[in-house]
C-alpha cells in the first residue's frame, strides 16, 4: 500500500502533493513502482493535528481518486474517518476505506461501508491525533490493541462488512517501546484470523532508534518492513514503494516454510 497524502501538514511529506496534478502524478508513480493499493488521504493524522471540515477533505481527495481510478490499475483506498468522505470516494472509484478510528469517530461509517461492499481497514489509536501522544500508557499494549481490534472487527462483521483488515496503529498513541513490542508480536494479531496491515514507514520510532530526521529513515523503514513481513503481516503501508517492493520480494523469497504454508 502506497501512501498518498494530499495535505499541507502530514508528518513526512505534507505539502509535497497539495495540488490535484501533483498528487495524481505521484499516485501514478506509486502504482508504477509496484503499489498494489494507493491510499489517498486528505486529512493529516500526525501527532497534534486537528480535523479539517468535510468539504476541505473532499476537495483535496476526490479529483485525485477519480483520475487515479481511471488511469491506473492499482486499487484505490480512501484514508478517512468520515462516512461522507468515504461515500464520495467510493463513488469516485475507491474500493477500500482505511479508517484510523476503526469506526468510532463516525457512527455512520460501518453501516455505509457494509452497504457499499468495499474492504475496510480498522486501526487502533489511543485518543485522537491531537492527543494520542500525550503520555500513552497500557498494562499490556499487545493484549489491549488485539482485544480492541477483535472487538471492532466483530462489530464491522455484524454490520455486514465482509472484508475486514486490522491495523495495530504504529505511532498512534504508542511510545517507542510500545511500537517495538507490537511489531515483535505481530503473530498475535495474525492469529486472530484477520488480514493484518502495518504502517511503520518513516515513523518516529525509527527516528528514535537511529537518531535521524524523517527524510533519513529509508533504511530503518526497510528493516521494520522486513520485520513485519517475517512476522506474518499481510500488507505494509509505505511511502517509498519502489524500495519497499524490493524488500518485500526478498523477504517473501526468504520466508520460512512455516510462514509460506500459513502454519
Amino acid at each position: 500500500m502506497g501512501v498518498l497524502n494530499v495535505t499541507p501538514d502530514s508528518f513526512s511529506d505534507g505539502g509535497a502533493f497539495r495540488s490535484t496534478d501533483e498528487a495524481f502524478r505521484h499516485g501514478v508513480q506509486l502504482a508504477r513502482d509496484g503499489a498494489d493499493i494507493v491510499d489517498v488521504g486528505g486529512e493529516s493524522s500526525r501527532p497534534g493535528s486537528v480535523p479539517v471540515p468535510v468539504e476541505v477533505e473532499l476537495r483535496r481527495v476526490i479529483p485525485v481518486i477519480e483520475r487515479l481510478s481511471r488511469e491506473t490499475d492499482a486499487a484505490i483506498s480512501i484514508d478517512t474517518t468520515k462516512s461522507d468522505v468515504a461515500r464520495a470516494a467510493v463513488d469516485a472509484g475507491a474500493t477500500m476505506v482505511n479508517d484510523i478510528s476503526a469506526g468510532t469517530a463516525d457512527p455512520a461509517m460501518l453501516p455505509y461501508v457494509a452497504r457499499a461492499g468495499v474492504a475496510y481497514v480498522a486501526m487502533h489509536m489511543r485518543g485522537t491525533p491531537r492527543t494520542m501522544q500525550e503520555a500513552p500508557t497500557y498494562s499490556d499494549v499487545v493484549l489491549e490493541v488485539t482485544r480492541f481490534l477483535i472487538d471492532r472487527a466483530l462489530t464491522a462483521k455484524r454490520e455486514g462488512i465482509s472484508q475486514v483488515i486490522i491495523d495495530p496503529g504504529i505511532g498512534f498513541g504508542k511510545t517507542l517501546e510500545h511500537n517495538i513490542r507490537i511489531i515483535r508480536d505481530i503473530p498475535v494479531l495474525v492469529s486472530t484470523g484477520y488480514p493484518v496491515l502495518v504502517g511503520p514507514s518513516r515513523k518516529s520510532f525509527i527516528g528514535m532508534i537511529l537518531d535521524v530526521p524523517v527524510e533519513e529513515r529509508l533504511e530503518g523503514t526497510a528493516a521494520a518492513v522486513a520485520a513485519c513481513i517475517f512476522a506474518g503481516a499481510h500488507l505494509v503501508r509505505v511511502h517509498d514503494v519502489r524500495a519497499m517492493k524490493r524488500v518485500a520480494a526478498v523477504c517473501d523469497a526468504l520466508k520460512p516454510l512455516s510462514l509460506l504454508s500459513g502454519s
